[in-house]
């Protein structure tokens, strides 16, 4: 592999299956993928190592620069979701028609890839004036096991960019989420005794209705300039045994996307509310809501410094970049929540995560690569 070269760091990392175990049950996990990683940052001139804090969860942590400047940790997860369905090679990393194929190319090795080059040749070429802390971190995609081993061992900058797929525009915002699961009991019965049996799908239904009615009366009305409103969906249901039988219980669960200032108390009042609504019109509703797993969302001003540096960036090596929010969750929350500010911005699209067709387009790997560069020149001048 050439030195610094992005683009087929990219696609030695694509052709390591690195499925995150917690989603795929056949999944190896990342500590193949992060020793490759490590080896490459070393040969590059970083000091690397892969840290396991939590067992067969393996992360890269580097390190690169140093100085009076302005520190910053460049962040990228290196776990993939499933591959089932997908009509191409998934580890194939081949590279054709200018893009780059494969499970995990968009969500987010070029990214990480990206984020490796343009720290190494900043650093080769005399650049960097402050410390640069690379972290290619393990579980993005279900608990963040990697981010939060890191933050755990004490790793701080002055702010930090995570290189998930914006189609290269600068994203200080992103959601949050709440998952809710919500218990319904009614009373089974002959389905020809409506007399007695209880008919638990039927409450979920009512709910469901009155969810709706939430959304569009009060969760448009909760917005922000980057993100647009709150939002809710029903993301799966059961209950019943049979036709002829009426339901006794039946589960419903839910995911809130939140926004900034939304806490998860208050949204589990909106969906306790929603409940009492119900039960004012229907006596016989029992329902109980769980709060089962919650993330918050991420949110830096607009005129932080992180993100005029990174826009000035884009300006000087080519096109300024919008400023926007993007709508999925990332680990930016994590280390916002820690104090640091935190942006994210990389090449890809997030509409071609997790898909049947997952590609990434080598000029916007490239074109990440730039920017990121000048950013690191610029950002760690500073102090």
């Amino acid at each position: 592999m050439q030195r610094f070269d992005p683009i087929e760091l990219t696609r030695e990392l694509v052709r390591i299956d690195s499925r995150n175990p917690s989603l795929a049950s056949d999944g190896p996990g990342e500590a193949a993928c992060a020793r490759t990683l490590r080896d490459v940052l070393a040969s590059w001139g970083f000091e690397a190592e892969v840290i396991e804090d939590t067992p067969r969860r393996a992360s890269v942590l580097a390190r690169i620069g140093g100085g009076p400047g302005r520190s910053v940790i460049l962040n990228g997860h290196i776990d993939t979701v499933q591959v089932d369905g997908m009509t191409h090679a998934p580890f194939g990393g081949e590279l054709s028609d200018g893009k780059i194929w494969g499970r995990g190319a968009c969500d987010m090795k070029g990214g990480v890839a990206s984020m490796c080059a343009a720290a190494a040749r900043a650093h080769a070429a005399g650049h960097l004036r402050g410390p640069v802390t690379v972290t290619a971190v393990a579980d993005e995609e279900w608990s963040s096991i990697g981010t939060r081993d890191v933050l755990a061992r004490g790793i701080r900058a002055d702010a930090a960019v995570v290189t998930e797929p914006t189609r290269l525009v600068v994203a200080p915002a992103h959601r949050g989420f709440v998952w809710f699961t919500i218990t319904f009991r009614g009373r089974a019965a002959h389905g020809s005794r409506y007399d007695i049996g209880i008919d638990a799908i039927r409450h979920a239904g009512f709910l469901l209705s009155e969810l709706d009615h939430l959304e569009e009366h009060v969760l448009a009305h909760i917005t922000h300039p980057l993100l647009g409103h709150a939002s809710l969906h029903a993301g799966l249901i059961r209950g019943g045994t049979a036709l002829t039988t009426y339901p006794d219980t039946c589960v419903l669960s839910i995911e809130r996307r939140t926004l900034p200032g939304e806490s998860p108390e208050d949204v589990q009042a909106q969906i306790e509310g929603a409940c009492s609504t119900v039960k004012a019109r229907h006596a016989s509703l029992d329902a109980t809501v769980t709060q089962d797993v919650y993330r918050p969302p991420s949110n830096v001003p607009v005129d932080a410094a992180i993100v005029r540096a990174l826009v000035d960036a884009t300006e000087t090596t080519g096109a300024r970049a919008p400023i926007d929010g993007v709508s999925y969750w990332a680990d930016a929350a994590l280390l916002n929540g820690a104090g640091i500010p935190t942006v994210c911005f990389g090449p890809g699209d997030i509409a071609l995560a997790h898909g049947a067709v997952e590609w990434i387009p080598v000029d916007e790997i490239t074109r990440a690569t730039d920017v990121l560069e000048r950013f690191l020149t610029d950002w760690t001048r500073a102090s």
